[in-house]
């Protein structure tokens, strides 16, 4: 029983696939680390590993590059005819859209709501504590994150 699932564990972190997946994710997250510390956003070792593992925004965007190398690896493997290729790409088209859209909008509105809350704190109205606003990405954070991970998952698919 314990060897056969030390055998399903060690198939799944061996897979190409899932590796590549990872790797792009990973390569996402320190790309955006750097270019945190160059501009000096990083202020102790938890806001670095906070940046380095979690932390959601930014260049590159780090979904995107996870689900272009997955679109990525699958359209090598199965063909872009396969329903898995079909699947993954429309994964990959509502992760963008919601990197773009959907999260991007959330951000905005938090922005506008710790403002008035402060406004509103300031006037001793309300005591609002501010909420965390998460931007989203814009157009090109998501663009970089899809060109790192097509080559990511090609590398993984052809090497």
């Amino acid at each position: 029983m314990f060897a056969q699932l030390k055998s399903k564990f060690l198939e799944l972190f061996l897979n190409p696939v899932f590796l590549a997946c990872v790797f792009s994710w990973f390569c996402a997250q320190f790309i955006k680390t750097i270019i945190n510390l160059c501009l000096r956003r990083i202020h102790s070792v938890g806001e670095l590993f906070e940046c380095l593992i979690w932390k959601t925004g930014g260049f590159p965007s780090s979904h995107t590059s996870l689900v272009t190398s997955l679109c990525t690896c699958i359209g090598f493997r199965n063909g872009v005819g396969s329903d898995i290729f079909m699947l993954s790409a429309c994964l990959m088209m509502i992760t963008i859209r919601d990197a773009l859209g959907v999260r991007r909008a959330n951000g905005i509105h938090a922005v506008k709501l710790n403002e008035i809350g402060k406004e509103l704190n300031d006037k001793q109205v309300l005591n609002y504590k501010p909420i965390k606003a998460v931007l989203g990405h814009n157009p090109m954070e998501v663009v970089f994150g899809a060109i790192l991970g097509f080559f990511i998952g090609l590398a993984f698919s052809t090497l």
